[in-house]
């Protein structure tokens, strides 16, 4: 077996045990929405599959592996969960994160246990003082997903840059240097536990501190190379992606057999129907198409060198508009089902309503996007920050 074959045959594995997940972690989705936090039973299974390792360093035992197959999988849970799919996206790409960041760093973090796992809140809502060896820090970041299951947190902030103006860059803090206050109470992703983190005067060591580029010198994967804003993009899109799925698959096992009693005949012959099921799935399947497209043409970039700006611009661009697509699906779906789809126990209405809660996350704004990449391909792009 070569080594391309053996690389493949661990993504494969990975993926048939994240099937295998697939129908207790369905089973679970109620519960995890009521009590607003993923069951502990759930996050012990996809640890113990493997998953959270799929794009972490080799070094730290994980498989480094294509991010394709961790998008895969991402989509997968969120088929089955939506608060899953998106809480073991985002706590997995903290893993690819973290290569990015000194061994130092990393080692902090794994070094005694290389199971931990890392949430983050990026925007940059903290005061950042500038101190010998590294920075004071303070503030409260929202929507922390996974944060009960985190020992570690990334969190946003701006820190002097070399020309005079400012960076945004990551904070990575240890467990003991913030609180995780209990916020969540939403309509969507309900079982995310995305809470609100509060760090009150602590000091960061520089190498703790890494701005937002790809880029590590502790791997030569080129999954490494891969643009932090791409990959962490399709990290939110891929789960939305996922929960489209559920219900599109709940919508077709639901509607086979329901009758339309007032015109007495099965709403699964009605053409409308038909054709809603047809367009449904052509949006399914180009989001799905347009991210293997995308991450085969950045992989080969970066192992050549550097993903240029246009193809940056490209991933972007194919990421809104694939969460924008999966949503449209899902409303599709969910028009389609009929009042029964309301109720409470309804899976369709469920993922309806935790797709519509991950498309308003900020990575998911389509419209400065769509906007960079049009002025890019017009000439009119002057700022390729954000791509």
């Amino acid at each position: 077996m070569t080594p391309t074959e053996e690389i493949a045959m661990r993504g494969e594995t990975l993926i048939e045990r994240t099937k295998a997940l697939l129908p207790a972690i369905r089973e679970r989705a109620a519960d995890a929405e009521e009590q607003r936090s993923l069951p502990e039973a759930t996050i012990k299974e996809i640890r113990e599959a493997g998953l959270f390792g799929v794009i972490k360093p080799v070094r730290w035992g994980g498989h480094e592996l294509d991010p394709r197959v961790f998008l895969e999988i991402a989509s997968l849970l969120g088929s089955a969960c939506g608060s899953t799919g998106w809480v073991y996206s985002v706590l997995c790409v903290h893993n690819w994160q973290l290569a990015l960041f000194p061994l130092e760093a990393q080692e902090e973090v794994w070094g005694a246990d290389d199971s931990v796992l890392l949430s983050s809140s990026y925007t940059p809502r903290g005061v950042v003082e500038v101190v010998d060896g590294g920075y004071r820090l303070s503030g409260r970041w929202q929507f922390s997903s996974g944060s009960s299951f985190a020992d570690w947190a990334f969190v946003g902030g701006f820190r002097p840059s070399p020309d005079g103006g400012k960076e945004m860059v990551s904070f990575l803090v240890p467990r003991g240097d913030y609180r995780v206050e209990d916020t969540w109470h939403v309509m969507g992703l309900r079982g995310t536990g995305s809470n609100d983190l509060v760090v009150e005067d602590k000091f960061v060591p520089e190498h703790r501190v890494h701005p937002f580029t790809a880029g590590s010198t502790t791997s030569d994967s080129p999954i490494y190379s891969v643009p932090f804003t791409a990959l962490f993009g399709y990290s939110l899109t891929a789960p939305i992606l996922g929960m489209a799925i559920g219900a599109y698959d709940e919508h077709v096992r639901y509607t086979r057999d329901r009758e339309r009693l007032t015109a007495g005949k099965k709403v699964a012959a009605e053409s409308t129907t038909q054709i809603r099921v047809a367009e449904a799935a052509v949006l399914l399947d180009v989001v799905k198409l347009q991210i293997d497209d995308v991450f085969e043409q950045m992989l080969a970039a970066a192992r050549s060198g550097e993903v240029p700006l246009e193809l940056r611009a490209r991933a972007r661009r194919d990421q809104v508009w694939g969460t924008r697509a999966a949503i449209e699906a899902v409303d599709l779906v969910f028009a389609n089902s009929g009042a029964s789809a309301i109720r409470q126990d309804s899976p369709i209405q469920r993922f309806w309503r935790d797709a519509h809660a991950g498309s308003v996350h900020n990575s998911n704004v389509p419209e400065p996007l769509l906007a960079a990449f049009g002025a890019l391909t017009l000439g009119q792009l002057t700022d390729g920050a954000g791509l």
